[in-house]
């Protein structure tokens, strides 16, 4: 009998006193949480509110400053850009009036990160610059680590900006809202009948050493189908022009000029900002042109280059 109380007593107070060490080792870290302290990946400040972890870089941050590149003999938009790991179209938005073909000695300006090199002009402001590529104005300072006064004419700063939004207009609007960075497909769905290159098409006019040579690409459709624009930009021109017969050029946001022709109608005006997939005109069989279809010509530095590949087409 005294054995069986002694039993129920010792277990009676072996309970007590595991309740009573969890209640002080809860009471210790109630008071330690108060005071503040790292608790794993979480940070408590002194009246418990947590405390968002510092993330730490462990990659050397990037080069904020333009790159000068020199050009080299045999250097190209696509090699150059390659060279980098950029687009070609990232080269001519920084070199505004490139001219090609490309001339050993003469300086490009690259961005180090995906954006843009301005050369700061009377009139911009931080506000402006902002506008203009779709960023925020502490963007266009703290990237470059400057202050509004010293944002001055002649700066050359890097504005860089998301690829996965691309420039903007002029409007404010994103040029390309569709598929920044690409090039769509002015007739949706439509097939391309002929492709950029040298041909043996009698037509075709000489180009670049050969005899016959198509200077775009060539998208079948009815006549009177509506036409889009493959990239947001300017409109340069409008009208009649030689072979092209009625056409439409846009100078989209990276420089390039896109050349929209054998039009039967033009919907838009010289000085208008047009968005990727905006309609700009109907398609026809003006100039030398056989049969009802769109030639898309793409310009860079005042030289053809193949527009392909274009999504839908």
């Amino acid at each position: 009998m005294v054995l069986l109380i002694a039993i129920a007593m010792s277990g009676y107070g072996a309970v007590n006193l595991n309740n009573s060490l969890a209640a002080r080792a809860e009471a210790v870290d109630a008071r330690a949480a108060g005071e503040g302290g790292l608790y794993g990946d979480v940070l408590v400040g002194r009246d418990s509110t947590i405390i968002k972890p510092i993330s730490i870089p462990n990659a050397p941050l990037p080069n904020r400053r333009a790159i000068r590149y020199t050009v080299k003999v045999g250097d190209t938009l696509d090699s150059v850009a390659g060279a980098f790991g950029i687009t070609f179209r990232q080269i001519t938005w920084s070199n505004p009036g490139l001219r090609l073909p490309l001339k050993a000695g003469q300086t490009l300006r690259l961005a180090p990160v995906p954006g843009v090199v301005v050369v700061v002009k009377n009139g911009d402001s931080p506000a402006s610059l902002a506008a203009a590529y779709g960023v925020d104005e502490a963007t266009v300072l703290g990237f470059n680590d400057i202050h509004a006064p010293e944002l001055t004419p002649g700066l050359m700063i890097v504005i860089p900006v998301d690829p996965q939004t691309g420039p903007n207009l002029s409007t404010g609007e994103p040029a390309d809202p569709i598929k920044p960075g690409e090039l769509l497909c002015p007739i949706q769905g439509a097939k391309i009948i002929q492709k950029f290159g040298a041909t043996s098409f009698a037509l075709e006019p000489a180009y670049g050493g050969y005899l016959h040579f198509h200077s775009g690409v060539d998208v079948l459709a009815e006549y009177g189908t509506p036409i889009v624009a493959a990239a947001g930009g300017k409109v340069t021109a409008t009208g009649y022009a030689d072979y092209f017969g009625l056409r439409v050029a846009i100078t989209d946001s990276y420089g390039l000029v896109e050349i929209y022709a054998h039009m039967s109608d033009v919907a838009v005006k010289v000085g208008d900002s047009i968005q990727q997939g905006q309609k700009i005109g109907l398609v026809g069989s003006t100039g030398l042109s056989v049969g009802s279809h769109l030639h898309l010509q793409l310009e860079v530095g005042g030289m053809p280059t193949d527009p392909a590949p274009l999504v839908g087409c």
